[in-house]
């Protein structure tokens, strides 16, 4: 199996980071992962094609907003919150906010 590779805290960068966060699709994905320990990749309440959400997966993962954990055959996925909060205070917060207020 292959590993997965995350970029580590110095090599995240706030404008990947922004680019991720801007199509709404990923932002459903971070609303339900912000409301979860850990999901599996079927569990975002995302209605897309595997490849699809897939693409969507990769590019949060490769910006360093979340992290992959393979099990088995199943893939969980969880905020880097405790990284992201140490290198740009405040951004996840911030955005799970300002999700949570269009939805209301």
């Amino acid at each position: 199996m292959r590993d997965i590779l995350h970029p580590n805290i110095e090599q995240l960068n706030l404008p990947t980071i922004l680019n991720a966060l801007g199509d709404p699709v990923r932002l459903e994905i971070i609303k339900s992962l912000s409301k979860e320990c850990e999901i599996t990749c079927s569990c975002c309440n995302v209605n897309l094609q595997k490849s699809a959400l897939s693409h969507h997966f990769k590019v949060l993962r490769e910006a360093g907003i979340i992290n992959v954990r393979i099990e088995g055959k199943q893939r969980f996925l969880s905020l880097r919150k405790e990284e992201l909060e140490k290198r740009f205070p405040g951004i996840l917060d911030s955005v799970i906010k300002n999700i949570n207020l269009i939805d209301n």
